[in-house]
C-alpha cells in the first residue's frame, strides 16, 4: 500500500470538506434581497471550482479561491419577485420564493428581541397580519471568541397570523408601515440578545483603533470558551452551594409545592425583585419560591385572587399543592383565581416554580401588585420568601454575551456581512446606562465599525431612545443614569444618516419592556420614509437648539417644531421642565408656549442659568410635543458633571 504524505492527506481532507457548493445559512427559501444595489452572493466550494449563479435574467460566474471561498456580485435589481436563485458547481442549489425589496437589520437587546405576541393588542395584531411581502429571519443566539463565517442557525419566514407572533415587534411594526407606504417586499434580519452591552456588538478591530478602548482590548486574553465555561460552572456551583449546601444532590422537586414540605433550611429572599439583585447574578434556570400565609377560620374555604406582580420568564403557581395558574411570558401580570376549598384555616403555602431562560429572572414589579385577596381581606405577599435553586440551564455554565467584548459581533453580526441591505434599526442602551458618559464614544464607535465592516458607505442607522422606566429613582437632584444615556444617544445624531425615535411618552414606570411597540415602529418608519424614501413628512419631535436668558426666565428654541408646539394636557400645562441657578439646585419650572419657543421660569430662581427637560429615569410625565404627534426629546442646557462620568467598561 502506498504511503500518503501528510500534505496530500490534508489537501484531500480539505477538498472533501468543500466537495459540494454550500451557502451561508442566510441564503434560504423566502429570502429578501435588497433592491437598487449590487447583490453579493457568496459561499464555499472546492478549490478553483467554477461557480455559476443565476437569478432573474442574470447569469454570472466565478471560481472558488485557495481557501475554498467564493463571492460574486449580481447587478442591482428592481423590487419584485418571487424569483428563483440557482447556484451551480459540482452540485446545484435552488432557492425558491426570493423577493427583491427593502432589507433592514434589526438588532440590540431585549426591547428589540420583544415579540409581536407580547405587544399590546397582540391578539388583533396577529389575526390581521396577512403580509406575505414581509419576511423575517431570526439569527440564532451564539457567542464566539473569533469572527465566524456563518451563523449558528436561522430561517426566513413569511409573515402570516401563524408566524408573526415570533417576529421582532419593533421590526414588524416598522416593516408594516413601510410596506403600506411603499408596496414593495420588506425583509427583516433580526439579530439581537436581551441584556447585552454595545461592547459585545463591536469588533476587536474597532477597539484597537479607539483611544478610549485601546488599552481595554489590549488586556483582553486569548479566549478558550470551553475552558472559560468550565471555570464559570465551577464558580456558579460554589456560589449556589454557599447558599444551599445540598445543591446538586438528588431531590424530589415535586414535593416542594406541598403544604407539609419541610423548607426550614431554605434561604430567604425579599420579593419583589429580580434574583440577580439578591446575590444570584448570572443564574438562569429553575428556582422555587415558597411563602407561608395564615388565614382565619372565617375565610377558610373561600375562593381567592392571587396576584404575584410579574415573573421573568415562566411560572407554575400552586397553593397548598394545588396548581392555580401558569404563564409563559416575562412581562405579564400574574393574577390567578384560587378555587373555593383550597384555602385552609391556619397555615397555607404558596409555591411558585419560576423558570428563567436568560437575562433577569424572578418575581419582580410593584410591591402593591403582590397580594392575596379573600373577599374584602387583602394580605400583602411582599417581603420574605423562601427559595431553592432546583436546576441550572446548560447554557448557564457557558460564557455569556457580556462576559467579554466582541462575542456577539463575532457570532451574530460578522457572518451577515456583506449581505446587501438598506440600513439598521437598533434598540439598546439599558445595559449601558451605568456607563452612559462613555456611551458617547462606545455607541458612535459601534455604528462606525458596522459601516466600515460592511464597506457600504454611511448606510442609515436608526435607533430608539430609552423609554421611561423608573430604574433607580434617578432625577436632577441625585443624578440619572438613564437621562445621561438618552443624552449620549442624542449626541450620536451628529453621525451622518442617523435618526432617533423618542419614546419617553410610551414607556412604563415599572416595566423595562413597554408593550407599545407599534408607535416605536411607526416613529422609526417615519425617519426612514423621510430620509431614505423621500416622503415630505415630519419625522421627529422637538429637539433642543438653543437658550436665551431673559431676566428670571429662559427662552428655549427648538428644531423640528413641525406644525407647532403643543402640550398634551387637558388644561394646557407643560410638564417636565426644571430650572436652576448657579447653585445647581433645580426647581420645577412653569413653562409656556410662545410661538415656536418655550419660556420657562420658577419663583425660587431669580437668576437662572440652566434648564432640564425630562432629566429623570422615568420621564413619562413629559408632555411637550409638536402637532405632528412626536414627543420632545429630553435635554439639558448645562454640562455639569453627571454620575456616570468615571464609569468605564472593563474586562473582569
Amino acid at each position: 500500500m502506498k504511503k500518503i504524505s501528510l500534505f496530500t492527506f490534508c489537501f484531500f481532507t480539505f477538498c472533501f470538506s468543500y466537495s459540494n457548493v454550500s451557502l451561508p445559512k442566510l441564503f434560504t427559501d423566502h429570502m429578501v434581497l435588497q433592491r437598487g444595489k449590487q447583490i453579493p452572493v457568496w459561499g464555499w466550494a472546492n478549490v478553483n471550482e467554477k461557480i455559476t449563479v443565476q437569478f432573474n435574467t442574470q447569469t454570472k460566474t466565478t471560481k472558488a479561491g485557495k481557501d475554498g471561498k467564493w463571492m460574486l456580485q449580481l447587478d442591482a435589481e428592481n423590487a419584485g419577485g418571487p424569483f428563483v436563485l440557482t447556484i451551480t458547481g459540482k452540485n446545484s442549489i435552488t432557492i425558491n420564493d426570493v423577493l427583491v425589496g427593502e432589507v433592514w437589520i434589526c438588532s440590540g437587546q431585549s426591547n428589540m428581541e420583544f415579540t409581536v405576541r407580547n405587544s399590546i393588542n397582540a391578539e388583533q395584531e396577529i389575526a390581521t397580519a396577512n403580509y406575505p411581502m414581509i419576511h423575517h429571519f431570526l439569527v440564532a443566539k451564539d457567542v464566539s471568541a473569533k469572527p465566524l463565517d456563518d451563523i449558528k442557525a436561522g430561517e426566513w419566514k413569511v409573515c402570516s397570523p401563524e408566524t408573526v407572533g415570533d417576529f421582532t415587534a419593533v421590526g414588524f411594526y416598522f416593516a408594516r408601515e413601510l410596506y403600506n407606504q411603499l408596496r414593495v417586499p420588506i425583509g427583516l434580519i433580526h439579530t439581537s440578545w436581551g441584556g447585552t452591552h454595545s461592547e459585545t456588538w463591536t469588533s476587536r478591530e474597532a477597539f484597537e483603533n479607539s483611544d478610549e478602548f485601546k488599552s481595554m482590548i489590549t488586556g483582553m486574553p486569548n479566549l478558550n470558551l470551553d475552558s472559560l465555561s468550565a471555570e464559570k460552572n465551577k464558580a456558579m456551583m460554589k456560589k449556589i452551594q454557599s447558599l444551599q449546601p445540598d445543591f446538586g444532590k438528588p431531590v424530589n422537586e415535586d414535593e416542594w409545592k406541598n403544604n407539609n414540605y419541610d423548607d426550614s433550611k431554605w434561604p430567604i429572599m425579599q420579593l419583589p425583585s429580580l434574583w440577580e439583585q439578591k446575590g444570584l447574578d448570572g443564574v438562569d434556570g429553575i428556582i422555587w419560591f415558597r411563602k407561608l400565609i395564615e388565614v382565619g377560620a372565617a375565610d377558610a374555604g373561600k375562593a381567592a385572587v392571587l396576584q404575584l406582580s410579574m415573573i421573568d420568564d415562566n411560572d407554575i403557581t400552586y397553593v397548598n399543592g394545588v396548581k392555580v395558574g401558569s404563564t409563559n411570558a416575562y412581562n405579564a401580570q400574574r393574577k390567578y383565581t384560587i378555587p373555593a376549598g383550597v384555602i385552609k384555616a391556619g397555615r397555607n403555602i404558596i409555591a411558585v416554580r419560576v423558570e428563567d431562560t436568560g437575562g433577569g429572572g424572578g418575581i419582580y414589579g410593584e410591591t402593591s401588585d403582590m397580594k392575596i385577596t379573600i373577599e374584602n381581606n387583602v394580605q400583602s405577599l411582599a417581603g420574605d420568601w423562601l427559595y431553592q435553586v432546583a436546576s441550572l440551564q446548560k447554557a448557564n455554565s457557558s460564557v455569556g454575551p457580556n462576559d467579554y467584548p466582541t462575542l456577539l459581533f463575532n457570532a451574530m453580526l460578522k457572518p451577515l456581512i456583506p449581505y446587501a441591505m438598506q440600513g439598521v434599526l437598533w434598540y439598546q442602551g439599558e445595559s449601558n446606562a451605568g456607563r452612559a458618559y462613555q456611551y458617547r464614544k462606545a455607541f458612535p464607535l459601534m455604528i462606525s465599525d458596522w459601516r466600515k465592516q460592511w464597506n457600504a458607505g454611511n448606510f442609515p442607522f436608526y435607533f430608539v431612545q430609552l423609554a421611561s422606566f423608573n430604574s433607580a429613582n434617578g432625577n436632577s437632584k441625585d443624578g440619572s443614569t438613564w437621562a445621561e444615556l438618552r443624552e449620549a444617544q442624542t449626541m450620536t445624531l451628529s453621525l451622518p444618516h442617523t435618526g432617533m425615535a423618542v419614546t419617553t411618552d410610551i414607556g412604563t414606570s415599572n416595566d423595562i419592556h413597554p408593550k407599545n411597540k407599534q408607535d416605536v415602529g411607526k416613529r422609526l418608519a417615519a425617519i426612514a420614509l423621510h430620509d431614505v424614501y423621500n416622503k415630505q413628512i415630519e419625522y421627529s419631535g422637538p429637539m433642543y437648539q438653543s437658550m436665551q436668558v431673559d431676566g428670571n426666565k429662559i427662552i428655549i428654541s427648538f428644531t423640528h417644531v413641525g406644525a407647532g408646539l403643543v402640550a398634551k394636557d387637558k388644561y394646557g400645562y407643560i410638564r417636565g421642565f426644571e430650572i436652576a441657578g448657579a447653585d445647581k439646585q433645580f426647581h420645577y419650572a412653569k413653562a409656556m408656549i410662545q410661538g415656536d419657543k418655550i419660556v420657562v421660569f420658577a419663583d425660587e430662581v431669580n437668576n437662572p442659568v440652566t434648564v432640564h427637560f425630562g432629566w429623570t429615569d422615568d420621564a413619562g410625565e413629559d408632555n411637550l410635543f409638536n402637532k405632528d404627534g412626536f414627543p420632545a426629546s429630553p435635554f439639558r442646557t448645562d454640562n455639569w458633571k453627571g454620575i456616570t462620568e468615571e464609569n468605564k467598561f472593563t474586562i473582569q
